[in-house]
C-alpha cells in the first residue's frame, strides 16, 4: 500500500505538475533521508541538511525518470547516495571527512550524548560503502538487495561489507570501553 501510494503521488507530479503530491513525499521521507545523510557524516548536520536538500531537489528534477522498476524509496535512496558520493568525490578530502568534529548539538537531543558522539566517531573508522551499508541496514532498515540496488554493487558484496563493517564497528567500541553488555 504504502507503494502505491508514492506511484499515485509520483504520477500527480510527473502528469499535473502537482507540486503538493511532491511536497508530501518530501514530508514522508524528509526524516529518513537526512538521518541518512547524518549518519554518512557523522553527525554533521549543516552538510546533512545541505546534501538533503540537494537529493529532493534532484529527485524533483528527475522524477520523470523514475520508471517503477523499484520502490521509490530505493530510487530516492540511490539519489541520494550519488549526491553524498558526488559531494566527497568533488572535495576530493575524504580526510578531511575523517576528521571532521561532531555536531554536538543536534546530539543534545538524544538520552546519552556520550554514546551518540561514539557512534560517530566509529563510524568515521569505516570506508564510506561500508558506512553506507552500515547506516542504511542497521539504521534504516533496508534490506540487502535494495541496498544492492542503492550503492550500485551486488547483494554479495554488501553482505561483505556489513560484515567487514560490523566487526571494525565491534572492535573500536570494545576499545574504547563498550563490552557488549549494555
Amino acid at each position: 500500500m504504502k507503494q502505491l501510494n508514492d506511484i499515485s503521488l509520483v504520477a500527480q507530479v510527473v502528469v499535473f505538475k502537482n507540486t503538493r503530491a511532491f511536497d508530501q513525499l518530501v514530508q514522508k521521507y524528509q526524516s529518513p533521508i537526512r538521518r541518512f545523510f547524518l549518519n554518512l557524516t557523522c553527525g554533521d548536520s549543516e552538510l546533512s541538511d545541505d546534501l538533503a536538500q540537494d537529493a529532493f531537489i534532484k529527485a524533483y528534477t528527475n522524477i520523470a525518470t523514475f520508471k517503477n522498476l523499484s520502490n521509490f524509496s530505493t530510487w530516492l535512496y540511490r539519489i541520494a547516495y550519488n549526491v553524498f558520493y558526488d559531494y566527497i568525490r568533488s572535495r576530493k578530502e575524504t580526510s578531511e571527512l575523517d576528521s571532521r568534529e561532531v555536531d554536538a548539538v543536534n546530539s543534545v537531543e538524544q538520552e546519552n550524548v556520550g554514546q551518540r558522539i561514539d557512534i560517530y566517531q566509529s563510524l568515521k573508522k569505516l570506508k564510506e560503502v561500508e558506512r553506507t551499508c552500515i547506516t542504511l541496514f542497521y539504521m534504516e532498515d533496508v534490506s540487502i538487495d535494495k541496498i544492492a540496488g542503492i550503492v550500485g554493487i551486488p547483494a554479495g558484496t554488501v553482505k561483505s561489507h556489513l560484515s567487514r563493517g560490523k566487526e571494525k564497528l565491534a572492535t573500536y567500541l570494545k576499545q574504547n570501553g563498550y563490552d557488549g553488555n549494555r
